[in-house]
């Protein structure tokens, strides 16, 4: 019997209706996944119970020699899946890489530039409703209307007017390549320093299958779920040049630090305390995973399902920005088939089908309704599915949007839904 069950038989109950749920719907959202179950074991091991704060050899309690080993395994294992020089794993997210990245780069009132949140962007990239846009001054870059790719040429324009201390680059719900190298271009030009979050390409970048952030970016961030496939979490990484580009000189000592300290003073103390030892734990494990040969086969499903997704949906008429993908996600137009993204991702779930509504570049709707929905692949691919089972999923979401006021046939479609899930069981 499940000691949970035994001791708190209510959030056994609801443990059990989200397993349920995650074996029953099918998860499209692009940045979600299913963790293996070693990952899991470990997220929920012993070491939730070691307080660490500081750093592997330089911690504020004693006992921390094992958690130690956890911690540098983590680091080791995430400098060679990157090919980096360093590595901070402690980040609890990646927004919270995001803003250990600033810490260590900015200060309160610099300026930041990032791809504009209706364009494909990211809350922690300058969005007035998070602290990116909050403690810095933010200035955003859009895509082409008539393409759906960046616009360099609007970057390049803003970046010399505005002169920004940083260039993200780096996307949530942008489904082409990341021109690293033309950002760098840009950034030299005006003196900015280049962050790379990679949080949705990270396991991409991994297995090989998308252009690495280095050497162009001079900093790199990225959580640890989504296409890496771990537990949640984040990482801040340096390339192999990444002495200080400040001068910042330490009050007691008069030297100068490395940018590899200011990182690290940034996460702890200056962001958060101490370290889920158990998590980092746990990313240590996916760090592991994603180093075997069998990842890049998963990757290499990933992107082959994806191309899927993009090809069917076009067949059945749907608007794809960008017209495709080059990556794990699409994101769809939905303005010709007369639904809002809200509407269809309502309607979707109560098929059993799980999508996130977003807005699309020039939305004429709001955030909270949106033109489009966004759909990955990973974790329908991390579950066994493949290019057979993504043209029977388009088939069903399909059936869906066309008839979304009708009952009935959502019911049918939540029924073929289950079917197919049962043959795709995650864990039991």
């Amino acid at each position: 019997m499940s000691i949970v069950k035994e001791k708190d038989k209510k959030i056994y109950d609801i443990i059990q209706s989200e397993l349920n749920r995650q074996n029953g719907y099918l998860e499209l959202i692009a940045s979600e996944n299913f963790t293996s179950k070693a990952v899991l074991e470990t997220a929920g091991s012993v070491l939730t119970n070691k307080y660490a704060e500081g750093y592997p050899g330089k911690r504020y309690y004693g006992g921390c020699i094992h958690v130690d080993e956890a911690e540098n395994l983590a680091i080791d294992r995430a400098k060679r899946l990157f090919k980096a020089e360093y590595a901070n794993v402690q980040p609890h997210s990646g927004s919270s890489g995001n803003m250990g990245v600033y810490l260590a780069y900015l200060q309160p009132g610099d300026c930041i530039m990032g791809l504009d949140l209706s364009h494909g962007g990211h809350l922690t990239h300058g969005s007035k409703v998070s602290f990116s846009g909050q403690i810095y001054n933010s200035v955003t870059f859009q895509v082409k209307q008539d393409t759906g790719l960046v616009d360099f040429d609007d970057l390049l324009e803003k970046a010399r007017e505005y002169k920004p201390k940083i260039i993200i680059c780096g996307a949530s719900a942008y489904p082409r390549t990341v021109e690293f190298e033309k950002f760098r271009e840009v950034a030299d030009e005006v003196g900015a320093f280049l962050h790379g979050d990679i949080c949705h390409n990270s396991g991409l970048i991994a297995a090989e299958m998308h252009p690495s952030p280095f050497p162009h970016c001079h900093v790199v961030s990225t959580s640890t779920h989504k296409s890496l496939r771990g537990p949640r979490g984040g990482i801040i990484l340096l390339g192999s040049d990444y002495e200080n580009p400040f001068g910042k000189v330490a009050p007691k000592s008069g030297r100068v630090k490395m940018m590899s300290e200011l990182i690290d003073s940034a996460v702890m103390p200056g962001m958060q305390g101490g370290p889920l030892m158990h998590i980092i734990a746990a990313k240590a494990v996916a760090f592991k995973e994603a180093l075997e040969p069998s990842f890049k086969t998963y990757i290499r499903r990933v992107l082959d399902n994806a191309q899927c997704f993009a090809e069917e949906f076009k067949s059945k008429g749907y608007e794809l920005i960008s017209g495709g993908t080059d990556t794990h996600l699409v994101l769809i137009d939905l303005q010709n088939k007369n639904i809002s993204g809200k509407a269809a991702e309502i309607a979707l779930d109560e098929a059993g089908i799980t999508v996130n509504k977003n807005m699309i570049p020039f939305d004429p709707k709001s955030p909270f309704v949106t033109s489009g929905i966004r759909i990955g692949s990973p974790a329908m691919t991390t579950r066994g599915m493949g290019v057979d089972e993504v043209k029977i999923i388009v088939d069903l979401i399909d059936q869906v949007i066309l008839n979304h006021d009708n009952k009935d046939k959502i019911q049918s479609v939540k029924k073929h839904v289950n079917e197919l899930c049962s043959s795709f069981r995650i864990y039991d």
